[in-house]
């Protein structure tokens, strides 16, 4: 029997025993992990920016503000199929045309207000993208690449085949005057705020969806899909769902935009360089973040508007070539780039290349 006389060192070792570490806020906050509400009152600032900046423009820059905020939503949409889930979707102007076209014959055969022709709109592109998504999102690589560019490519052909409701290649008016308007247009100021509020809105949803169990889905499938679906995540659900967001948020863009040109042709909302203007920037900006869409469409906006003022003859092939030296130095964004060179405090170019292995 052990002894009764041994010494009790029940409290000696319990209070030598090393408490649990749990990092304190202020630790936290030294580490680099900022609280979230700071992140949403950075974005409310931006937002309150962007309304205070309308009444210090002249009607050309409120023209070029508002195309950026509509490809700040375009480039956040492609985002979330392109960026998260990893597959490259080059057809994406065809949910744009789509939603456009669809508020257009909302509004000239069935007289429609605008303000339900956009939401309606928006629940075509996300049915049709479900719909096709079934089949496509089997596909990978350039294999689904392709395939959506052939289905953009195949809804162009369908608006011009059908001119008893599109107009064909003759294009389609909406009524956005007299007695016979459904809505009557909004002016510059008016789609000033509609694109800021479809931007917001595709920031949002952005947001909401990574930080989600949706978002981790949609990484795992990036990262290796075989793998994903072996520890239980239903990668159809999760690639479809990406695939329907994206383009409603997409066709929600392309509603406002017809409503915005009023006359509407299918080379305009089915043209394949507003697919690559919403890859570029996410490249650019940052693949699979919240900010990259948002930087890529604002830098690649503010440099292509300096080179069309300075450089009239040469736009297109410096932007082009500024284009390639982003890609080729920072080939996983900026935002990317810049959360791990501060994280290793090791800001060259150089040996982010080697990195790569570019």
């Amino acid at each position: 029997m052990p002894s009764t006389n041994a010494p009790d060192n029940t409290g000696t070792e319990t209070a030598e025993r090393p408490k649990a570490a749990v990092p304190s806020r202020a630790r936290r906050l030294r580490n680099g992990r900022r609280p979230a509400w700071l992140g949403w009152a950075g974005a409310l600032a931006v937002v309150v920016g962007c309304l205070a900046l309308q009444s210090q423009l002249y009607t050309g820059q409120e023209r070029t503000v508002t195309t950026v905020f509509m490809f700040v939503a375009l480039a956040s949409a492609w985002n979330l199929i392109g960026g998260y889930t990893g597959y490259a979707c080059f057809g994406q102007v065809g949910f744009f045309g789509l939603g456009g076209y669809t508020t257009a014959f909302l509004m000239v055969h069935g007289g429609l207000s605008f303000w339900l022709a956009l939401p309606l709109s928006a629940t075509v592109a996300a049915g049709f993208a479900a719909v096709v998504g079934l089949p496509l999102l089997r596909l990978k690589g350039h294999y689904f690449a392709v395939a959506t560019l052939g289905v953009a490519e195949g809804l162009r052909e369908l608006v011009i085949n059908v001119p008893g409701w599109t107009g064909g290649g003759a294009g389609i008016t909406i009524p956005t005057a007299g007695a016979k308007a459904p809505t009557p247009w909004i002016g510059n100021d008016g789609f000033y705020l509609l694109f800021l509020a479809l931007a917001v809105l595709s920031v949002l949803v952005a947001a909401l969806i990574s930080g989600g169990r949706t978002g981790y889905a949609l990484r795992a499938v990036n990262q290796d899909e075989d793998a994903a679906a072996s520890m239980g995540i239903n990668t159809t659900r999760a690639k479809t769902l990406a695939f329907a967001v994206s383009a409603a948020l997409t066709g929600a863009a392309g509603s406002a935009y017809a409503f915005q040109q009023v006359t509407i042709f299918p080379a305009r909302l089915f043209d394949v360089d507003i697919t690559v203007l919403m890859v570029v920037m996410v490249v650019i900006g940052g693949a699979a973040t919240i900010a990259g869409p948002i930087l890529g469409a604002v830098g690649i906006a503010a440099v292509s508007e300096y080179l069309r003022q300075h450089f009239t003859e040469a736009h297109t092939f410096t932007l082009g070539a500024l284009v390639i030296a982003a890609v080729v130095l920072l080939p996983q964004g900026v935002v990317n780039f810049t959360r791990d060179a501060a994280r290793t405090r090791d800001f060259s170019l150089l040996t982010n290349i080697r990195r790569y292995r570019l």
